[in-house]
C-alpha cells in the first residue's frame, strides 16, 4: 500500500475536511480527493462518508486511521531527526496571545536556543492561532480555547487569577463602599478594556457578581499591558492576569478593589496538530513549558 495514501488518508481523518487537509500536506483538494478514492478502491471499502461540511470517517475508516497512525508519525520523527542532524538547527515556530507568549512562554523556552532550537513567534486571539495551527503555519500554540475534533490535541498548561484593580488614586475614592455594595459602586468608574465587548470584565462579573456589568469602555487597547498601563495611570478600573499585575500590585502602583472568596480563573492549553508530538522539537519545546508552568 503506498504510503502517500495513508499519510493523505491520515490527515484528512484528523482535519475531517478534504479542504483542511489539503491546506496540510501543501496539495489540491482534487488531488486530496482521488487519493482517498484511490485508497478506498485499493481496500474496496468507504473510508469515509461526504456531508456538506466536512466528511466523516466510516468503521472501517476509524479501525485504518487508529492501526497507521502511530506508524505514520514514527516515519514522520525518523525523517525530521535526520534533518536536525543535517542542519543543526530546527525552528518552532510558536503562536500565542501577545502578554502571555512574551513574559512566560518565550522566556521559559530560551534555554532550548543553545541546544539547537530556534523561536519564531506569532500573536494572535485563540480562534486566529488555532486556525494558523490547523493550516500548518504554527508547530505549537498557547490558547485560551479548548479545540474541538481529532486534528487538534490540547493539554492544559495553567490556570491564572484574575484580579480586579484600579490606580491607588481611584481606590481611596471608593474606600469601604467597594465591599459593602459591589458592582453598583464599581459600575461608576470608567473601565480600560481590550475589546469593545468587555470580556475580561465581563467573565469577571458573571463569575463574581453572577451578572453583567452595565458599564462602557473609557479606554480601549488589544494590549494588557497598555491596559495595565493605562490602568495604573488612572483611566478606570481594570481586570488584569495576576501573573501580570502582580508587580504593579506589590510597588502600589494598582490595588486589587476585592479580594472574592473563588477568584476567577482562565485555564491556558498548549495544542498542537495530532501525531506532531513524535517530532523532537516540538515535544521538546512541549514538555518544557509543561514543565515551567509548575513554578508559575
Amino acid at each position: 500500500m503506498d504510503l502517500a495514501l495513508l499519510r493523505t488518508f491520515v490527515t484528512v481523518h484528523r482535519a475531517g475536511s478534504f479542504t483542511r487537509a489539503a491546506a496540510l500536506l501543501g496539495l489540491s483538494q482534487p488531488a486530496v480527493t482521488g487519493q482517498i478514492r484511490t485508497l478506498e478502491r485499493q481496500l474496496g471499502r468507504p473510508l469515509f462518508l461526504r456531508q456538506a461540511r466536512g466528511v466523516t470517517p466510516t468503521t472501517i475508516g476509524d479501525e485504518l486511521a487508529h492501526r497507521a497512525a502511530p506508524h505514520l508519525d514514527a516515519l514522520v520523527e525518523i525523517a525530521e531527526t535526520g534533518l536536525d542532524e543535517t542542519s543543526g538547527v530546527r525552528t518552532l515556530h510558536l503562536a500565542g496571545p501577545p502578554e502571555f507568549t512574551s513574559l512566560r512562554a518565550l522566556p521559559a523556552l530560551t534555554p532550548l536556543i543553545s541546544q539547537g532550537l530556534a523561536l519564531r513567534a506569532s500573536f494572535g486571539n485563540a480562534e486566529e492561532t488555532l486556525e494558523g495551527l490547523a493550516a500548518g503555519h504554527h508547530d505549537l500554540a498557547i490558547t485560551t480555547a479548548r479545540p474541538r475534533g481529532g486534528l487538534l490535541t490540547a493539554t492544559p498548561l495553567c490556570d491564572e487569577e484574575h484580579v480586579l484593580v484600579a490606580s491607588p488614586r481611584w481606590a481611596a475614592r471608593l474606600g469601604p463602599e467597594v465591599l459593602r455594595r459591589g458592582h453598583v459602586v464599581l459600575e461608576q468608574l470608567p473601565v480600560v478594556e481590550v475589546h469593545e465587548s468587555l470580556p475580561l470584565v465581563a467573565r469577571y462579573w458573571a463569575a463574581v457578581f453572577d451578572s453583567r456589568p452595565a458599564a462602557a469602555g473609557a479606554v480601549i487597547a488589544p494590549d494588557l499591558r497598555a491596559v495595565l498601563e493605562s490602568a495604573a495611570a488612572g483611566a478606570g478600573l481594570a481586570v488584569l492576569p495576576r501573573y501580570l499585575c502582580e508587580d504593579a500590585l506589590e510597588r502600589g502602583r494598582l490595588v486589587a478593589l476585592l479580594d472574592p472568596p473563588v477568584p476567577p480563573l482562565r485555564t491556558y492549553f498548549l495544542v498542537v496538530r495530532t501525531g506532531t508530538l513524535a517530532l523532537p522539537p516540538i515535544a521538546r519545546a512541549h514538555e518544557w513549558l509543561l514543565r515551567a508552568a509548575g513554578d508559575w
